[in-house]
């Protein structure tokens, strides 16, 4: 019914930057909340940053002032990105891209989760 795809992860030096992507399509009505969450090996995943219908954000303490994020709709397709700077080691992780969506046809909202990108940040 939704799809969400990742893309824009890769292997980036301290310091350097990267931008992700997410498409959402589908059996979309509506977008309410996406976000970008990202897990560490050995960690839970965590939540980086969260944008509204109403382009409300926010962030977590750890990326505020690197990352913006930003979302745009484009016919059946919502994206999501995240420009991510000034890269950090700890930023290392695999993101995933997050969605409430009113799926066309049916009463509730439901979450859904893309397959994730690995951000690699190393010398």
């Amino acid at each position: 019914q939704v799809q969400l795809v990742e893309s824009g992860g890769g292997l980036v030096q301290p310091g350097g930057s990267l931008r992700l992507s997410c498409a959402a399509s589908g059996s979309i009505f509506s977008v309410s909340v996406m976000g970008w969450y990202r897990q560490a090996p050995g960690k839970e995943r965590e939540l980086v940053a969260r944008a509204t219908s109403g382009d409300s954000t926010n962030y977590a303490d750890s990326v505020k002032g690197r990352f913006t994020i930003s979302r745009e709709k484009a016919k059946n397709t919502v994206y999501l990105y995240l420009q991510m700077n000034s890269l950090k080691p700890e930023d290392t992780a695999v993101y995933y891209c997050n969605a409430d969506v009113s799926v066309l046809g049916l009463r509730n909202q439901y979450n859904y989760w893309g397959q994730g990108t690995q951000v690699t940040v190393s010398s």
